[in-house]
Protein backbone atom coordinates (compact mmCIF):
# COMPACT_ATOMS: atom_id res chain seq x y z
CA UNK A 1 0.00 0.00 0.00
CA UNK A 2 1.64 3.74 -0.56
CA UNK A 3 2.41 5.42 2.40
CA UNK A 4 -0.31 8.19 3.43
CA UNK A 5 1.99 11.22 4.17
CA UNK A 6 0.44 13.06 6.98
CA UNK A 7 1.69 15.39 9.34
CA UNK A 8 -0.37 15.89 12.15
CA UNK A 9 -0.96 19.63 13.74
CA UNK A 10 -0.92 20.48 17.13
CA UNK A 11 -1.06 16.82 18.38
CA UNK A 12 -0.64 16.73 22.01
CA UNK A 13 -2.36 20.33 22.48
CA UNK A 14 -5.94 19.07 20.38
CA UNK A 15 -6.09 15.86 22.54
CA UNK A 16 -4.48 16.71 26.32
CA UNK A 17 -7.38 19.67 25.95
CA UNK A 18 -10.12 16.31 25.78
CA UNK A 19 -9.26 15.40 29.02
CA UNK A 20 -9.23 11.98 27.89
CA UNK A 21 -7.02 10.01 30.24
CA UNK A 22 -8.17 6.75 31.67
CA UNK A 23 -12.05 7.58 30.14
CA UNK A 24 -14.61 5.34 29.82
CA UNK A 25 -16.35 7.42 27.57
CA UNK A 26 -17.25 8.67 23.80
CA UNK A 27 -14.89 10.63 21.65
CA UNK A 28 -15.29 11.71 18.40
CA UNK A 29 -12.21 12.32 15.86
CA UNK A 30 -14.69 14.19 13.27
CA UNK A 31 -11.45 14.00 10.86
CA UNK A 32 -9.50 10.99 10.33
CA UNK A 33 -7.12 12.16 8.15
CA UNK A 34 -4.03 9.77 8.95
CA UNK A 35 -4.59 8.88 12.17
CA UNK A 36 -2.47 10.71 14.63
CA UNK A 37 -5.01 12.51 16.90
CA UNK A 38 -6.80 9.49 16.66
CA UNK A 39 -3.91 6.98 17.87
CA UNK A 40 -3.20 9.45 20.54
CA UNK A 41 -6.83 9.39 22.25
CA UNK A 42 -6.77 5.52 21.20
CA UNK A 43 -3.44 5.31 24.11
CA UNK A 44 -5.15 7.75 26.52
CA UNK A 45 -8.43 6.27 26.84
CA UNK A 46 -9.05 3.27 29.24
CA UNK A 47 -10.32 -0.11 27.52
CA UNK A 48 -14.34 0.92 28.59
CA UNK A 49 -13.70 4.01 26.42
CA UNK A 50 -14.46 4.27 22.63
CA UNK A 51 -13.44 6.28 19.64
CA UNK A 52 -15.64 6.85 16.65
CA UNK A 53 -13.55 8.10 13.61
CA UNK A 54 -15.01 9.85 10.63
CA UNK A 55 -13.27 10.22 6.89
CA UNK A 56 -14.67 10.35 3.07
CA UNK A 57 -11.03 9.90 1.91
CA UNK A 58 -10.86 6.56 0.95
CA UNK A 59 -6.73 6.50 0.92
CA UNK A 60 -7.23 7.97 4.64
CA UNK A 61 -9.17 5.29 5.82
CA UNK A 62 -7.08 2.75 4.46
CA UNK A 63 -3.75 3.85 6.05
CA UNK A 64 -5.72 4.54 9.11
CA UNK A 65 -7.10 1.38 9.83
CA UNK A 66 -3.56 0.05 8.96
CA UNK A 67 -1.80 2.35 11.89
CA UNK A 68 -4.99 1.35 14.14
CA UNK A 69 -5.53 -1.89 13.36
CA UNK A 70 -3.80 -3.18 17.07
CA UNK A 71 -7.04 -0.79 19.00
CA UNK A 72 -10.26 -2.74 19.62
CA UNK A 73 -11.99 0.21 20.68
CA UNK A 74 -12.30 2.17 17.72
CA UNK A 75 -14.83 2.96 14.81
CA UNK A 76 -14.19 4.34 11.75
CA UNK A 77 -16.83 5.13 9.81
CA UNK A 78 -16.31 6.12 6.08
CA UNK A 79 -18.47 9.56 5.60
CA UNK A 80 -18.73 13.35 5.73
CA UNK A 81 -18.40 14.44 9.80
CA UNK A 82 -21.30 16.13 8.31
CA UNK A 83 -23.65 12.95 8.91
CA UNK A 84 -21.72 12.38 11.88
CA UNK A 85 -24.97 12.46 14.53
CA UNK A 86 -26.97 10.10 12.48
CA UNK A 87 -24.23 7.91 11.88
CA UNK A 88 -23.71 7.69 15.41
CA UNK A 89 -27.69 7.34 16.54
CA UNK A 90 -27.82 4.86 13.79
CA UNK A 91 -25.32 2.87 16.52
CA UNK A 92 -27.36 3.78 19.48
CA UNK A 93 -25.11 6.67 20.74
CA UNK A 94 -27.59 9.41 21.93
CA UNK A 95 -24.91 11.51 23.69
CA UNK A 96 -21.08 12.33 22.91
CA UNK A 97 -20.18 12.05 26.62
CA UNK A 98 -15.94 12.73 26.17
CA UNK A 99 -15.68 14.77 23.32
CA UNK A 100 -15.02 15.40 19.62
CA UNK A 101 -11.92 16.90 18.14
CA UNK A 102 -12.37 18.78 14.30
CA UNK A 103 -9.14 19.32 12.04
CA UNK A 104 -10.00 21.38 9.61
CA UNK A 105 -8.88 21.34 5.71
CA UNK A 106 -6.97 19.15 3.34
CA UNK A 107 -4.13 16.62 4.79
CA UNK A 108 -1.06 16.63 3.52
CA UNK A 109 -0.78 13.55 1.27
CA UNK A 110 -4.21 15.44 -0.19
CA UNK A 111 -2.53 18.30 -1.08
CA UNK A 112 0.66 16.66 -2.39
CA UNK A 113 -0.68 13.90 -4.32
CA UNK A 114 -0.54 14.86 -7.72
CA UNK A 115 -3.58 13.19 -9.12
CA UNK A 116 -6.08 14.43 -6.36
CA UNK A 117 -5.54 18.22 -7.95
CA UNK A 118 -5.13 20.11 -5.02
CA UNK A 119 -1.80 21.66 -6.05
CA UNK A 120 -1.06 24.04 -7.89
CA UNK A 121 2.24 23.21 -9.00
CA UNK A 122 1.53 19.60 -10.14
CA UNK A 123 0.32 18.75 -13.33
CA UNK A 124 -3.17 17.07 -12.53
CA UNK A 125 -6.79 16.82 -13.58
CA UNK A 126 -8.85 19.55 -11.70
CA UNK A 127 -10.35 17.17 -9.22
CA UNK A 128 -10.17 18.44 -5.78
CA UNK A 129 -12.20 15.83 -4.04
CA UNK A 130 -12.02 14.96 -0.54
CA UNK A 131 -14.93 12.15 -1.65
CA UNK A 132 -13.86 10.60 -4.67
CA UNK A 133 -16.90 9.36 -4.72
CA UNK A 134 -18.64 12.64 -5.42
CA UNK A 135 -20.33 14.06 -8.28
CA UNK A 136 -18.98 18.02 -8.09
CA UNK A 137 -14.81 18.41 -8.75
CA UNK A 138 -12.99 22.02 -9.70
CA UNK A 139 -13.47 21.12 -13.05
CA UNK A 140 -17.08 21.45 -13.02
CA UNK A 141 -16.51 24.96 -11.12
CA UNK A 142 -14.07 26.29 -13.64
CA UNK A 143 -15.76 25.64 -16.52
CA UNK A 144 -19.39 25.91 -15.99
CA UNK A 145 -19.92 28.27 -13.27
CA UNK A 146 -20.92 31.60 -14.23
CA UNK A 147 -18.68 34.48 -14.14
CA UNK A 148 -20.30 36.18 -11.29
CA UNK A 149 -20.53 32.93 -9.48
CA UNK A 150 -16.72 32.43 -9.50
CA UNK A 151 -16.08 36.00 -8.25
CA UNK A 152 -18.44 35.75 -5.60
CA UNK A 153 -16.33 32.39 -4.46
CA UNK A 154 -12.63 33.28 -5.01
CA UNK A 155 -13.83 36.36 -2.64
CA UNK A 156 -15.30 34.57 -0.16
CA UNK A 157 -13.77 32.01 0.17
CA UNK A 158 -10.26 32.67 -1.33
CA UNK A 159 -10.52 36.23 -0.35
CA UNK A 160 -8.62 37.28 -3.43
CA UNK A 161 -8.26 40.71 -4.32
CA UNK A 162 -8.11 39.84 -7.92
CA UNK A 163 -11.46 37.67 -8.34
CA UNK A 164 -13.22 39.99 -11.34
CA UNK A 165 -9.77 39.65 -13.27
CA UNK A 166 -9.18 36.04 -12.54
CA UNK A 167 -12.92 35.16 -13.49
CA UNK A 168 -13.21 37.21 -16.62
CA UNK A 169 -9.97 35.30 -17.76
CA UNK A 170 -11.48 32.00 -16.79
CA UNK A 171 -14.41 32.13 -18.37
CA UNK A 172 -12.74 33.54 -21.56
CA UNK A 173 -10.39 30.42 -21.45
CA UNK A 174 -12.28 27.65 -20.80
CA UNK A 175 -12.22 25.15 -21.23
CA UNK A 176 -9.21 24.41 -18.47
CA UNK A 177 -8.81 21.05 -17.60
CA UNK A 178 -5.60 20.47 -15.20
CA UNK A 179 -4.14 22.69 -12.42
CA UNK A 180 -1.01 24.14 -14.57
CA UNK A 181 -3.53 25.35 -16.52
CA UNK A 182 -5.48 26.99 -14.70
CA UNK A 183 -2.45 28.11 -12.04
CA UNK A 184 -0.53 29.62 -15.08
CA UNK A 185 -3.85 31.70 -16.22
CA UNK A 186 -3.97 33.21 -12.57
CA UNK A 187 0.01 34.28 -12.80
CA UNK A 188 -0.65 35.54 -16.17
CA UNK A 189 -4.06 37.62 -15.22
CA UNK A 190 -2.85 39.26 -11.97
CA UNK A 191 -0.30 42.26 -11.37
CA UNK A 192 3.28 40.70 -9.31
CA UNK A 193 3.32 41.41 -6.31
CA UNK A 194 5.77 41.09 -3.29
CA UNK A 195 3.41 38.47 -1.52
CA UNK A 196 5.47 35.56 -0.42
CA UNK A 197 2.29 33.26 -1.55
CA UNK A 198 2.11 31.72 -5.01
CA UNK A 199 -0.58 33.36 -7.03
CA UNK A 200 -2.85 30.80 -6.95
CA UNK A 201 -2.94 30.61 -3.75
CA UNK A 202 -6.24 31.72 -2.56
CA UNK A 203 -8.05 30.20 -5.64
CA UNK A 204 -7.34 27.04 -5.52
CA UNK A 205 -8.14 27.56 -1.56
CA UNK A 206 -11.86 28.68 -2.60
CA UNK A 207 -12.21 25.89 -5.24
CA UNK A 208 -11.49 23.32 -2.52
CA UNK A 209 -13.73 24.79 -0.27
CA UNK A 210 -16.49 25.10 -2.54
CA UNK A 211 -16.04 21.20 -4.08
CA UNK A 212 -15.74 19.94 -0.85
CA UNK A 213 -18.90 22.29 0.71
CA UNK A 214 -16.15 22.70 3.83
CA UNK A 215 -17.50 25.86 5.53
CA UNK A 216 -21.36 24.82 5.25
CA UNK A 217 -20.45 21.65 6.24
CA UNK A 218 -18.39 22.87 9.42
CA UNK A 219 -21.18 25.24 10.37
CA UNK A 220 -23.55 22.82 10.44
CA UNK A 221 -22.14 19.99 11.68
CA UNK A 222 -20.80 22.35 14.89
CA UNK A 223 -24.29 23.26 15.23
CA UNK A 224 -25.78 20.20 15.02
CA UNK A 225 -23.36 18.46 17.42
CA UNK A 226 -23.50 20.83 20.22
CA UNK A 227 -26.72 19.99 21.66
CA UNK A 228 -25.50 15.93 21.42
CA UNK A 229 -22.66 16.58 23.67
CA UNK A 230 -23.09 15.37 27.38
CA UNK A 231 -22.70 17.71 29.97
CA UNK A 232 -18.78 18.01 30.14
CA UNK A 233 -17.71 16.83 27.15
CA UNK A 234 -15.47 19.23 25.04
CA UNK A 235 -15.00 20.42 21.80
CA UNK A 236 -11.40 20.70 20.11
CA UNK A 237 -11.19 22.73 16.71
CA UNK A 238 -8.24 23.29 14.99
CA UNK A 239 -8.62 25.24 11.64
CA UNK A 240 -5.95 26.79 9.22
CA UNK A 241 -7.51 30.29 7.66
CA UNK A 242 -9.26 32.98 8.70
CA UNK A 243 -12.89 31.72 7.31
CA UNK A 244 -12.78 28.36 9.22
CA UNK A 245 -11.11 30.29 12.52
CA UNK A 246 -13.93 33.28 12.35
CA UNK A 247 -16.77 29.85 11.95
CA UNK A 248 -15.30 28.23 15.03
CA UNK A 249 -14.79 31.50 17.36
CA UNK A 250 -18.01 32.96 16.28
CA UNK A 251 -20.43 29.50 17.02
CA UNK A 252 -18.36 28.32 19.93
CA UNK A 253 -18.64 31.85 21.48
CA UNK A 254 -22.34 32.72 20.49
CA UNK A 255 -23.13 29.02 22.22
CA UNK A 256 -21.77 30.10 25.35
CA UNK A 257 -23.62 33.27 25.80
CA UNK A 258 -26.75 33.13 28.16
CA UNK A 259 -28.76 33.77 25.30
CA UNK A 260 -28.39 33.49 21.18
CA UNK A 261 -32.08 34.20 20.02
CA UNK A 262 -32.68 37.67 18.27
CA UNK A 263 -33.29 40.86 20.18
CA UNK A 264 -37.11 41.54 18.46
CA UNK A 265 -37.86 38.11 20.57
CA UNK A 266 -39.44 38.73 23.87
CA UNK A 267 -39.24 35.29 25.32
CA UNK A 268 -36.10 33.39 25.12
CA UNK A 269 -36.22 29.48 23.10
CA UNK A 270 -32.51 28.90 22.88
CA UNK A 271 -32.19 27.00 25.75
CA UNK A 272 -29.68 29.24 27.49
CA UNK A 273 -25.53 28.93 27.11
CA UNK A 274 -24.54 25.53 26.17
CA UNK A 275 -20.85 25.90 25.95
CA UNK A 276 -17.95 27.21 28.39
CA UNK A 277 -14.66 28.58 26.24
CA UNK A 278 -11.82 27.05 28.01
CA UNK A 279 -9.34 29.05 25.66
CA UNK A 280 -10.01 32.77 25.50
CA UNK A 281 -8.01 33.45 22.48
CA UNK A 282 -6.85 30.36 20.44
CA UNK A 283 -3.73 28.74 21.04
CA UNK A 284 -0.98 28.27 18.33
CA UNK A 285 1.44 25.90 17.58
CA UNK A 286 4.77 25.92 19.40
CA UNK A 287 8.05 27.34 17.36
CA UNK A 288 9.54 24.09 17.43
CA UNK A 289 6.56 22.42 15.61
CA UNK A 290 6.57 25.22 13.01
CA UNK A 291 9.92 24.30 12.75
CA UNK A 292 9.62 20.77 11.91
CA UNK A 293 6.13 21.60 9.91
CA UNK A 294 5.80 24.96 8.53
CA UNK A 295 2.19 24.77 7.42
CA UNK A 296 1.46 24.36 10.84
CA UNK A 297 2.06 28.05 11.75
CA UNK A 298 -1.28 28.97 10.63
CA UNK A 299 -3.02 26.73 12.61
CA UNK A 300 -5.17 27.44 15.47
CA UNK A 301 -6.92 25.33 17.99
CA UNK A 302 -10.50 26.73 19.93
CA UNK A 303 -12.11 24.57 22.75
CA UNK A 304 -15.10 24.88 24.34
CA UNK A 305 -16.60 22.54 27.40
CA UNK A 306 -20.63 21.69 27.07
CA UNK A 307 -22.40 23.00 30.12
Amino acid sequence: MEKFNHYTVMLNEAVNVLECDNSDKIFVDATLGGGGHSELILKKISDKGHLYSFDVDPDAICAAKERLKDYPNITIIQDSYANMRENLQKLGINKITGGVLFDLGASYHQLTKAERGFSFTKEAKLDMRFDKTSDKTAWDIVNKYKEDELVEIFSKYGEEHFSKRIARAIVNSRPINTTLELSELIKKSTPKTNAKIHPATRVFQALRIEVNSELLNFEKTLKDIIPFLDTGAIISVITFHSLEDRLAKNILRDYSLKCRCPKNVPICKCEGKMLELIYKKPISATEEEISKNPPSRSAKLRAARRV
